[in-house]
């Protein structure tokens, strides 16, 4: 079967990551060091490099998962669902992302 990749600037790099798990150390990283739902995947460390050298994309990145649908973002390993993710999205948002 053949990798989803996003269709938008970065989107294979994005897709590397995961959105939710991009969002989730994002947030980790801006808003609540305590939040540690990124760590849930073995390949942390390695997305954490692809993180690192896309941070221009992450402003754009966080606006096209504010509206990505629900059941993609539901479908994520991290125990987050859409809501979730969306709420610290809006936080990012508001911030510096």
């Amino acid at each position: 079967m053949a990798r989803h990749t996003f269709q938008f600037e970065g989107g294979e790099d994005l897709t590397t990551m995961g959105a939710s798990w991009f969002v989730s150390y994002a947030y980790y990283c801006n808003v609540d060091q305590k939040h540690t739902k990124w760590k849930m995947v073995s390949t942390f460390q390695g997305r954490i490099s692809v993180f690192n050298r896309t941070k221009n994309l992450h402003q754009f990145w966080l606006e096209q998962i504010a509206n990505m649908k629900d059941e993609n973002l539901n479908r994520n390993t991290l125990g987050l669902n859409a809501g979730d993710i969306k709420g610290m999205v809006k936080t990012l948002l508001k911030g510096k992302g």
